[in-house]
Order: structure tokens, then sequence, then C-alpha cells
């Protein structure tokens, strides 16, 4: 009878777990523990085991590997851990702190220092005990984070820190929200006795300053990352100058060519080249005389002497204008056409541009609501939105072109004959020009776009911005600033998302409406009967093991 009975215990324990998790309000501290465990180890297991999919180089590593990959993130110092510690800790302290009120003292037994300090706990705003109920937690998860084996002060020597990309993410999302908050969302009281035709007249005066925010901090992001792409590429992740040096399908010798301007190891005006076949191998690659890449036979400037050193070398098209001929600078794209170069290369960008933006508009509908791709209207808005955000990445590529063939061929070096091309080839010429005009093109995104791209790149630009070599010091200094901005972001994030999650956008406020109120709350609503979730179906227990003694 008894072990009969603990096997049916034993066999009823987890329908029992899911009926005491389906009794919690989706706000409880253990709802949003687990809803953010299972995201934060999705999140880390994700990209760590793909490999062992789609590399068999990685494969090759043996099982042992995928053990030991899944053992570090079930870690309590693991990222999943210290982010479930970080955001549920500060519910569970807000929630026992609610609870612990009812025991405070009255106004007249605070004579103590004691009592005087309950009471003003007690009388402190709602939102003011959330922020520091998520101040405490979010200590415990940056310190969680610091305490890894690889994140020992050894490894922040001639590096940055493994968690910066993570600090500056949460930084950005948290100055959005305080500015949203204070200059375009106002809250309802502020607002509540003015008429509806005067509310809404503000609401779109908001909206319109917003977006032209939004594409001014693109615009200003993108500058910054493609300066220091062409110039200091080791101020931004290696991921990301993986994937605009394969958007922008540029030889790394020209590049390397670029920079070496920059430093002087290769000018015109001097005839140096350092290595010396540095670009002439790249014209023989691309089928040219390794004179078209030599800078000792390259004029330097435009006008007449710069017609006889191309008819020299047999380069067409380019009198009046010095420097490397455009055919060697378009690459294997085109010759020395350059509308066509910037048309060609804008029209591939397009094209990739839309294998990276049909997932990103379809599945949130696929995982959200599925059926609405059945209807026509819907598939074609879906469609022209893909389009439109591909037609942004296109202009995105092809107006650097423009912008550099601008420059040094077609305009600028011709109006100014007199001008070297170090300059025209030089960190203040043609790429810096390009830097400079390719952020516009984020006004072919809506305005809800155009606030997520300005949020996606502003933390790279802040990276790019912070000097290189304080960054790698391994000082306190910047750990301890480091951590400083993890916890206040973490926690102006975490009571955003509980008392004005109208001041969240986007990728924050999807993620944390689902964290902190579960997937009945704002876009993760569900039509479903009742409020809560209905009990988990229990097996009957079979005839066979019913105890007839218990009759």
């Amino acid at each position: 009878m008894v072990i009969s009975h603990i096997q049916a215990r034993l066999r009823d324990a987890p329908h029992d777990l899911g009926d005491f998790l389906h009794s919690l309000p989706d706000d409880h501290p253990l709802q949003i523990a687990l809803r953010t465990y299972s995201l934060a180890l999705s999140l880390a297991l994700g990209p760590a085991l793909l490999p062992f999919v789609t590399s068999g180089r990685a494969r090759a590593q043996g099982f042992g590997r995928v053990l030991q990959i899944v053992r570090r993130e079930l870690g309590i110092t693991a990222f999943a851990s210290a982010i479930t510690v970080g955001v549920a800790g500060g519910a569970a302290i807000h929630h026992i702190w609610a609870r612990w009120e009812n025991e405070a003292p009255k106004e007249a037994e605070t004579r103590d220092p004691l009592g005087r300090l309950k009471v003003w706990l007690v009388s402190l705003k709602d939102s003011h005990k959330t922020f520091l109920s998520n101040v405490i937690s979010s200590t415990l998860a940056i310190t969680l984070l610091h305490s890894r084996r690889r994140h020992a002060k050894s490894a922040w020597v001639e590096r940055p820190s493994p968690t910066l990309d993570l600090s500056l993410l949460l930084l950005v999302r948290a100055m959005d929200s305080v500015v949203q908050s204070a200059f375009f969302k106002p809250s309802t009281t502020n607002e509540r006795y003015l008429p509806e035709a005067q509310k809404r007249e503000r609401k779109a005066r908001r909206l319109k300053w917003s977006s032209r925010l939004d594409a001014l901090v693109f615009w200003a992001c993108s500058a910054r990352i493609m300066w220091c792409f062409f110039y200091e590429p080791e101020r931004l992740p290696r991921s990301y100058n993986k994937w605009i040096m394969t958007l922008a399908n540029l030889d790394p010798r020209l590049l390397a060519a670029l920079r070496a301007i920059r430093t002087g190891d290769f000018s015109y005006k001097d005839g140096i080249c350092v290595p010396p076949d540095l670009v002439s191998s790249l014209s023989q690659d691309l089928g040219y005389p390794a004179t078209w890449g030599d800078p000792v036979l390259l004029p330097a400037y435009g006008g007449p002497q710069a017609n006889q050193a191309w008819k020299a070398l047999g380069v067409p098209g380019r009198q009046g204008r010095g420097g490397l001929p455009c055919e060697i600078v378009h690459g294997d794209v085109t010759g020395g056409g350059c509308i066509a170069n910037a048309s060609l290369r804008g029209a591939r960008a397009f094209a990739e541009a839309i294998a990276i933006y049909l997932p990103v508009h379809v599945l949130p509908i696929l995982l959200t609501r599925p059926r609405q791709l059945l209807k026509v209207p819907r598939l074609v808005s879906t469609f022209l939105s893909v389009a439109r955000s591909a037609s942004f990445l296109s202009a995105f590529v092809s107006s650097i072109w423009f912008a550099v063939c601008f420059t040094r061929t077609l305009v600028l070096a011709r109006l100014f004959p007199g001008i070297s091309h170090d300059f025209w080839d030089g960190p203040f010429g043609c790429t810096f020009l390009g830097s400079l005009v390719c952020g516009a093109s984020i006004w072919i995104e809506n305005g809800r776009r155009r606030g997520e791209m300005a949020l996606y790149v502003l933390p790279r630009a802040i990276q790019a911005c912070l000097p290189a070599n304080w960054l790698k010091s391994g000082r306190s200094s910047v750990r301890w600033a480091e951590r400083l901005m993890f916890i206040l972001s973490l926690s102006t994030l975490l009571t955003a998302a509980v008392h004005r999650p109208d001041t969240l956008r986007g990728l924050s406020r999807w993620t944390l409406a689902f964290v902190m109120k579960g997937p009945n709350a704002g876009f993760w609503k569900r039509k479903r009967l009742g409020t809560n979730a209905p009990p988990t179906p229990r097996a009957p227990t079979p005839p066979e093991q019913i105890d007839p003694y218990t009759e």
C-alpha cells in the first residue's frame, strides 16, 4: 500500500507542479524566474550549439564538447543564472518588501533610528521601491557574471570586458526609456485635463520629433561605425567587421591601402607603398597591368600632367584626375563606370537584405498571429515592409560607393585638381564623405523601424568612441564603471517594465513584457477564455492500482 501510494504521488508530481504554477499570478517572482531562465538559457545555448549543426569542424570535437558547453551554461555563474537573479531577484525582493510592510511600525513607534528607517522605507513610492529592489538584484547579477573563470582579472587585460556588449546594450535601452518618459511619452496624469483633440495633436508632434531624433542618432552612429570599419576595425566587434566586409564586397587589399594612406605607408606624392605589391597584386588579379596599382607611376594630382601619366599607363577615361583608377577601386563588380558600380552593388545588397529581413518581418507574425499570413492584404503588407527594409540597406551600401566616386572621380577631384589624392583617398576624403551620407538612408525605413535601428547601432558607436587603451587596460576603473552602468541600466529597465511599459520600445518592450507579466501581457496577449490558464490535465489512476483499503 505504501509503495503504491508513493508511486501514485510520484506519477502525479508533474501535474501537481503544473497546477501549482498555474495557480500563481503571472507576475509572481517564481513565474518571472522560470520565464527569465528559460529565455536566457535559450539565448546562451543557441549560439553556442549552432556550430555543431552547421560546421563539420565543430562536430569533429565530439559530444564531450557539447556536454562541456551545456555544463558551463547551466552553472550558477552562467549567463542564464545571473540574469535570472537580476530580473527575478528584484521581483522577489519587492514581493518580500510588500509583505514586510504589513508589520511596519506606526508613526508613534518611531523613536529609535531603526523604526524611523522602517517608516521611511514604507513611505517611498512604489516605483522607488521597485527600483531599489532591482538595484540589489542587479548588483548580485553582475557580481555573478564577473566571478566566472573567464571573467577573472587576467581576462580584462589586452581585451575589453566580455560583458561590455551586454552592459552597453542595457545602457542604451535604459537611456531610451528615460528619454521617452521625459520628452515623448508623458504620464497620463499630465494630460488628463486636456481635450482629446489637443492630446492627439501633442502625440503626433511627439512622434514626429521622436522619429527625427531616431534618424539623427542612426546617422551619427553609422558615420562613426563606418569610419572605424575603414580605419580602426579593432574598435568594433569582430563579427560586425566581418558582416560589413561581406556586405560591402570589398577586397581586403584595397582596405589595407586606405589604412596605409592614413599611416603614411602609401602615398601618391612620395611614391611609397608598404608592402610594394599591396595594390599592384590586386590590379593583376583583376586582369589589369600591375603598373595601375603602383603609386610611383600614378599621378598624385589632376590636370594636364595626370593626362600624360594616364596616356603612358594606358588607363582610359580618367583625364584630369589622379589616384588609383576606378577599375581597381570598383574591383570585380564593374569596370570604370562609377554609376554602374554603385547601382550593381545596391542591387546585390538588396538581394542579400531580402534574405536578412524576411525572417525579421515574418517570424513575429508566425509566432503570434500565424493566420494573418493567410490573408492577402496582410501578406502583401508584410512583403512590402520587407522590400522597404531591403531598400534601406541597399541605399546604405550604394550611397557609400557613390559618395566615394563623387569625391575622387566624378566631381570634387575634378573641380580641385590641385589637391593631392593623398587627401581625396585619405581618412577625410572619399571614405569620410561616404561614412557621412550612408546614414541618411534610414529615412527609407518607417518611423518605428528607425527607432529600433538607432537602438541597434548606438551601443557599437558608444564602444567605438570610448578610449580603446582604457577599455583594454584592465584597470579597476573600467570594471567599476561597467558594473555601475549595468546595475543602473538593468534596474531602470525592470522598473520601467512594471510602472511605465509605454516608455519601452521594440525588443526591450516585447522581451520585458513577456518576462515580467507573462504571455497575457501587451504584445504577447492571447485571446483565451478566462484570465488564468486551465488546470494541467491529470490522467485518472488505473483501476488495478486502486488500494481497496482506501475505499
